[in-house]
């Protein structure tokens, strides 16, 4: 048997273990052949094969399979190669393959994807100014916001966009999570008031959601209830909390992490507080308290990948400079942006950054820079999360784009966003605009 006839025989062979394992997806894939979906789910599956961590002769078989992309009938599609390539007739065939490449609806799939793909999102974001317009013209209008806090983004967003949209018949599906349990002492102003869930709740021409005590990080229970959608057309984190995300911990050490922490932020320790775990904090004299994970080091590129995962836009707001520049080294190509166990420092950023940090230190507040033009972009990230079935175990951003400041021009924004402003020790924060690839 030749080499490429091998690798087919033992992708088949996967592909027939795969089933015996996924009944349920066996099921549910079912209904992506009938009917009028079927050209859809083609279309997905051959751009799903693309982005595959798959042999390149097992991928190529799977396109010409699949093709052409706009077959609208089953019976017009090649028969033999799909038996060649998964050992099955058409129809369960490409069931299979919806399957093997992890486009088979689960429990959330109540929840309608946008099939606008990441060129097209691209060019919107190159030509707009408020990338939050891409939910105007993209089929389905749905947000996903990571740490929403007190939903002052949320309520802004929905403020802007619901009208509009109930004119074109379309709603606004808007889910928002955060990590303060509701109820706790601890968080303060972080924590929505009622009144605003209440009237996101009850707003005509919106899908609203709201999750406290959820990790972004931890949403299995979620997914598996069918609470959040698989993918949002936008996923946005706004003021991505420091020190969670300003340190990267694939490029600096625990002990250097830690030494980090107690040298900017003090001395701490776990306590209680009113019966509930906490974080204490010495601040010069004062001892402050936080939720107990308030020091969990996860890094931009956790961040990043649950972005990525979630959004075909993604973007972060009010990013702060500690967390931005971190951030930054995980986005740029060469190594020499991620030296290990060195913690970034006013004084060492212009030496590590070059170029880079004098041309973005120069942008004015709404000015815009397109990151590649600057550096090229890394081809490939490492993933930090868990596989799902089906997903590469890296993936690239196709564009990258910084901005200046925390507030714009008819643009919604956290309240974070706007108070920066008001906070004199703060340099003007960030906005970084990323569509996955």
């Amino acid at each position: 048997m030749n080499s490429n006839a091998q690798v087919l025989a033992d992708f088949r062979s996967q592909v027939t273990r795969l089933l015996q394992e996924r009944d349920k997806e066996w099921e549910a894939s079912r209904k992506l052949v009938e009917g009028p979906r079927l050209t859809t789910t083609l279309k997905r599956l051959i751009h799903e094969a693309g982005r595959a961590d798959l042999p390149l002769s097992v991928r190529d078989a799977i396109t010409l399979a699949l093709g052409p992309a706009d077959t609208a009938r089953m019976q017009d599609l090649p028969g033999p190669r799909l038996k060649e390539l998964t050992g099955l007739p058409p129809t369960k065939a490409v069931r299979a393959l919806c399957v093997w490449l992890g486009v088979v609806e689960g429990p959330g799939s109540q929840w309608p994807l946008t099939v606008l793909q990441s060129d097209v999102i691209a060019s919107f974001a190159q030509s707009h100014a408020n990338p939050f317009d891409v939910l105007l013209d993209a089929d389905v209008a749905s947000l996903l916001d990571v740490g929403a806090g007190d939903l002052s983004f949320a309520t802004e967003l929905v403020e802007q966009y619901v009208a509009p949209l109930q004119q074109r018949q379309r709603e606004l599906i808007l889910h928002a999570l955060d990590r303060l349990q509701p109820g706790s002492k601890l968080g303060g102003p972080l924590h929505p008031e009622q009144a605003r869930l209440n009237g996101l709740r009850s707003r005509t021409g919106l899908s609203f959601q709201f999750y406290g005590n959820h990790d972004m990080f931890d949403l299995a229970d979620l997914d598996g209830a069918g609470k959040l959608a698989p993918r949002y057309t936008i996923a946005t984190c706004w003021a991505p909390a420091t020190p969670t995300f300003a340190y990267e911990p694939t490029r600096l050490s625990q002990p250097i992490i830690t030494q980090e922490l107690q040298r900017t932020k003090g001395q701490f320790r776990q306590t209680s507080f009113s019966g509930e775990p906490a974080l204490e904090v010495q601040h010069g004299a004062r001892a402050l308290l936080f939720p107990p994970w308030k020091f969990e080091i996860r890094g931009p590129l956790a961040l990043l990948d649950v972005l990525a995962r979630r959004g075909h836009l993604c973007v972060l707001g009010a990013v702060d400079t500690q967390v931005f520049w971190e951030t930054l080294s995980q986005l740029l190509d060469e190594p020499r942006y991620r030296p290990a166990d060195q913690p970034f420092t006013p004084d060492n950023l212009p030496t590590v950054f070059g170029e880079i940090f004098e041309r973005l230190s120069r942008l004015a507040i709404g000015e815009t820079v397109n990151l590649a033009d600057c550096a090229p972009l890394r081809e490939q990230i490492s993933r930090v999360l868990p596989l799902l079935a089906g997903q590469e175990r890296s993936y690239r951003f196709r564009s990258v784009q910084i901005r200046r400041g925390g507030v714009f021009p008819g643009m919604p924004a956290s309240s974070t966003a706007r108070r920066f402003s008001a906070m004199a020790e703060e340099t003007p924060p960030w906005m970084v605009t990323l569509i996955p690839d």
